[in-house]
């Protein structure tokens, strides 16, 4: 699938990540979502038996957004975590998908004891 974003923008309180996209999808993205879920090997491993679970990034904020050529943004957050590239794709799908997504991570933080 080749999306293109027309509009990225960083919510007043960094806590979210406004997205729009030529075919006329536009998503709020929540911050915490889009730092549990990075596509950095610090999160996702290099094999899906590595991926972790990220707990405690219920008030994560977005610091920056960068981008990266033309195909992805770097986001920066503020516990230090930056080496996540967001491709156009993974931004449209985890925009279209956030709320599966988000109710799979309270799941997978439930079953582990974990904490948002």
């Amino acid at each position: 699938m080749a999306v293109w974003p027309t509009e990225i923008r960083l919510s007043a309180d960094k806590r979210s990540l406004a997205v729009s996209f030529e075919d006329g999808q536009s998503f709020s993205i929540p911050a915490e979502l889009l730092r549990v879920n990075s596509p950095s090997a610090e999160v996702q491993g290099h094999a899906p038996s590595q991926r972790i679970t990220v707990a405690g990034k219920q008030n994560v904020r977005i610091t920056a957004v960068e981008p990266v050529g033309s195909y992805a943004v770097r986001l920066v957050f503020d516990d230090g975590h930056d080496s996540g590239l967001y491709t156009w794709t993974i931004l449209y799908e985890t925009g279209r998908d956030q709320e599966a997504l988000f109710a799979a991570y309270v799941a997978e933080l439930k079953a582990k004891g974990l904490s948002r």
